[in-house]
């Protein structure tokens, strides 16, 4: 199908001048509305307002101004059809091949601190929805755009077939444009669902629509019996691992990315030079230090043999030394935010190494979300990070300033391990982790001997546990291991029990009075 007249209504006017002008001169007869048309005849491009059109004015501040019979009559013919053909050429009404249209900036209303209600539902369209849905409908005929992304194909596509548009890149932008509209109502459902009767926001909304788009194909998933992709939210997330770089290496697995995900999220978190190394989704070895180097080796100490073939994540640029030690190991992704060009000469020595960068941006995902069988759990992000001034204090035994330092960093590291979650550490350094085991006693066992094997001395050490003692006998386990210190939430109906157990035993005893369970 030629393309002859083409109406263009925009609220991101990214390139659409550029655009429109190509178009002119190509001799497409542009309709256009509002501040669109005023932008391009400023531009000196000749345009016919839609009102002018129609011969009917826009009305209601704007509310209704393409909802007319002769603008999607003009769309929705299918001029295949005899009678569609005969009932165009009755009413007068000359077809519509190409459609650009986006929408308005309901997402970023609504992201203002202070917008209130009456604004976001005057920024709900409704003519852009109805144009894109119904040029998509008729793809075979129209060719509709929502995203200046396109424009350059377009042009591509109108220039390398003689004013015409393939049937595949047509279908191509139909399916774009549906998923445009899904997600614009999504989010505007998700919004409205949030607020009760009373006009009173609620954190979940009742009814939850997500949007997320295709990144790539994964060879399989967490088996190779299982076949895998690998989504993007299209709402982006600043500092998220979907936005990564691949700079080397095969493609990332469908475990790589889960355990590279949860190598990053704790990394970023700390704000010295810092180094985590994950395998199967829990960090085995944490480290900080006055350089990338340091917290590498301190990292890697912990459990080389849980490091074998794990994801290291750094928060600092990756330097060419701390490359050199980091390839005399097996690893499948090393994450940083940037990578000097000197270490990636050195990775290059092992072009199966996944190399990524990603900037560190503070930024969580609105929910965390985990599926069931015919349902959905979902909750807010663990995104509290404790200071001193929290700490409580719950035994005769004061903390050391270095104590204190050390619970902190141990307690910040346990946040990210399956529960339940044991961890020793000393000098911004993990010892030994014991993670994910049915007893918070046999954690601190696990934690104790893995320690040992890794030659650490635990005498003077800290202890973190993720939620609370239940019974004195793991704060036993990790006393006799040599901790002086220990960090919980408390909240046991035996609390005084393990209190005086700590008393008993002269070691100190912090409460953050917060747990961070990871299931």
């Amino acid at each position: 199908m030629t393309i002859k007249q083409a109406l263009i209504s925009v609220s991101d006017k990214t390139g659409i001048v550029d655009l429109a002008q190509k178009l002119s001169q190509l001799g497409i007869i542009i309709l256009s509305t509002g501040g669109t048309a005023k932008l391009l005849q400023d531009a000196g491009i000749a345009v016919i307002e839609v009102s002018d059109y129609t011969g009917f004015p826009e009305m209601l501040d704007g509310r209704v101004k393409t909802l007319h019979p002769i603008i999607h009559a003009g769309i929705l013919a299918r001029p295949d059809l005899p009678e569609h053909k005969q009932a165009l050429e009755k009413a007068a009404i000359s077809g519509i091949e190409l459609v650009i249209v986006n929408l308005y900036p309901f997402s970023q209303t609504i992201a203002k601190p202070n917008c209130s209600l009456e604004e976001a539902i005057e920024n709900i369209d409704i003519g852009g929805p109805t144009l894109i849905r119904a040029a998509a409908k008729n793809y075979q005929h129209v060719t509709v755009l929502t995203d200046p992304e396109d424009y350059a194909s377009l042009l591509t596509e109108i220039e390398s077939n003689n004013g015409m548009v393939s049937s595949a890149y047509r279908f191509q932008l139909a399916q774009k444009a549906f998923s445009h509209t899904a997600a614009y109502d999504s989010i505007i459902s998700n919004y409205l669902t949030a607020i009760d009767v009373h006009k009173q926001a609620n954190v979940f909304p009742e009814y939850l629509n997500l949007n997320f788009h295709m990144a790539q194909h994964l060879r399989y998933g967490e088996n190779p019996h299982q076949e895998a992709a690998f989504y993007r939210d299209q709402t982006p997330v600043p500092g998220g691992l979907a936005d990564y770089t691949q700079i080397q290496g095969k493609a990332l697995s469908y475990n790589n990315i889960a355990d590279t995900d949860a190598a990053w999220e704790c990394v970023k978190t700390f704000n010295e030079p810092a180094c985590v190394i994950v395998k199967h989704a829990n960090p085995c070895g944490v480290a900080i230090a006055d350089t990338l180097l340091t917290a590498y080796q301190h990292a890697f100490a912990t459990d080389q043999t849980s490091a074998f073939g794990g994801i290291i994540a750094f928060n600092r640029t990756l330097d060419k030394v701390t490359a050199e030690a980091i390839i005399k190991q097996f690893v499948e992704v090393i994450i940083a935010p940037e990578i000097t060009n000197e270490a990636i000469q050195v990775l290059a020595q092992k072009p199966n190494i996944r190399i990524l960068s990603l900037p560190v941006q503070s930024g969580q995902n609105q929910f965390d979300l985990k599926r069931v069988g015919g349902g959905l759990l979902v909750q807010t992000p663990d995104n509290h990070n404790i200071t001193l001034n929290e700490l409580k204090v719950v035994t005769k035994k004061q903390p050391t300033s270095q104590q204190l330092e050390d619970l902190l960093f141990a307690w910040r590291v346990a946040k990210f391990i399956k529960s339940n979650a044991i961890v020793f550490s000393a000098n911004g350094q993990t010892l030994g982790i014991g993670a994910g085991q049915m007893s918070r006693v046999d954690s601190a066992r696990i934690a104790s001997i893995k320690a040992q094997q890794a030659g650490f001395t635990l005498t003077n050490s800290v202890v973190a546990s993720d939620a609370f003692f239940p019974f004195r006998d793991g704060l036993d386990v990790v006393v006799q291991a040599g901790a002086k210190a220990v960090i919980q939430p408390g909240g046991s109906v035996r609390d005084a029990e393990v209190i005086a157990a700590a008393d008993e035993q002269n070691v100190t005893m912090v409460f953050s009075g917060i747990r961070h369970f990871r299931h």
